[in-house]
């Protein structure tokens, strides 16, 4: 399910008035990546990247290069939800250390700060000279896959950080009865659907908890109690910039059918400081 009008009446299907007049606002535009897809090229999963002859390719020190993830055209995005808060050109690069170089021995713990360097996101402007750079000794290319794209509705997650701001203490684990939003039947209705599910903007589609808190912990250190007020406070400040999830048709397998996820805060989206932005993943 990914339009408002789809989510708007499973909202007034299964949740009491009050509660769906409360959590229609919440919802946030995103925009699908679709693998082979048809429509207008936005950018591509795996191959090689283009990019500028200043820019060097991504290395996490001590460890190795980064893989070559996916590339997104913001000018091809562009319009397509102003909500999501892209530029208006230029490239998204994506690279992640997935593994390959040392054979699995070093899995990147998102939750841990040192481990963010095995993530990259690369902003190149528009007008930026480059071209197609070999992907370093080590590395296998994933196998290139275009990419379309479509708008799609998006709702916050089980646990996310603003639904506690605005539904409170009764939206607690421990409430009883359970939160309506928490609802088997509400929850199945408002699914994403079967992937993969590529994205931009939106709220994430975690595969096992929500991944605010992931990057919130990253963010203060690594080592803030997970029940610390002061961790929610922090998880409520990021938004999913991108996520890409496992794909066969481009080769992509992230543990156990996975999903990466990075998100970044919106007043480092809005000046484009892309390095700021933090990673997770997850798998089931």
């Amino acid at each position: 399910m990914t339009s408002q009008d789809d989510l708007e009446v499973a909202a007034r299907e299964y949740l009491p008035g009050d509660v769906a007049e409360a959590w229609l606002p919440l919802l946030r535009p995103g925009i699908r990546l679709v693998s082979d897809g048809e429509g207008p090229l936005v950018g591509y999963l795996g191959g090689t990247p283009e990019l500028p002859d200043d820019v060097a390719w991504p290395v996490w020190e001590g460890h190795g290069p980064l893989s070559f993830i996916a590339s997104v055209d913001c000018a091809a995005v562009a319009g397509m939800a102003t909500g999501v808060g892209l530029p208006v050109n230029g490239r998204l690069l994506f690279f992640y250390f997935d593994g390959q170089y040392d054979d699995g021995e070093t899995i990147v713990v998102a939750e841990e700060p040192e481990y963010q360097a095995g993530a990259r996101i690369v902003y190149v402007p528009a007008g930026r000279a480059g071209g197609l750079r070999s992907t370093p000794e080590g590395l296998n290319p994933y196998r290139r896959v275009r990419l379309a794209s479509s708008v799609v509705s998006t709702a916050p997650s089980y646990d996310h950080p603003l639904l506690h701001e605005v539904f409170g203490a009764g939206f607690g684990q421990t409430a009883e009865p359970e939160h309506p939003l928490r609802g088997d039947e509400f929850c199945s209705a408002i699914s994403a659907g079967e992937g993969p599910l590529h994205q931009l903007g939106g709220y994430a589609c975690p595969v096992q908890g929500d991944v605010e808190y992931e990057v919130a912990q990253a963010a203060l250190g690594g080592s803030v109690d997970w029940r610390d007020h002061a961790l929610a406070c922090e998880a409520g400040r990021w938004l999913l910039l991108a996520q890409i999830d496992s794909d066969d048709n481009a080769n992509m397998m992230w543990g156990d059918v996975g999903m990466l996820y990075w998100l970044i805060r919106p007043e480092d989206l809005t000046a484009r400081r892309f390095d700021r932005a933090l990673f997770t993943w997850q798998c089931s």
